[in-house]
């Protein structure tokens, strides 16, 4: 998952079911490849920004279920 959210940032939080953030990386990577014809690095460095935020997000998704999982295994012991 950890790729896909590098190579392809909207189809991360597509496949994780976050349709907004998904929408909004889709919308900035075309508009990045579009402006890609007049600024060149401005498709590379919008794409860096969204991978970034798509596997943050991810490792954040991962470390609430991860966090979730204790607590409710704390509370069943307790």
């Amino acid at each position: 998952m950890i790729l896909i959210a590098i190579l392809a940032p909207w189809l991360s939080f597509l496949l994780r079911g976050k349709l907004l953030s998904a929408f909004v990386a889709f919308t900035v990577e075309l508009i990045a490849a579009f402006s890609f014809i007049f600024f060149g690095l401005s498709f590379f460095v919008a794409w860096f920004i969204l991978a970034v935020w798509a596997v943050t997000s991810y490792n954040n998704a991962k470390a609430d279920k991860r966090n979730r999982a204790l607590i409710r295994a704390m509370r069943s012991k307790g």
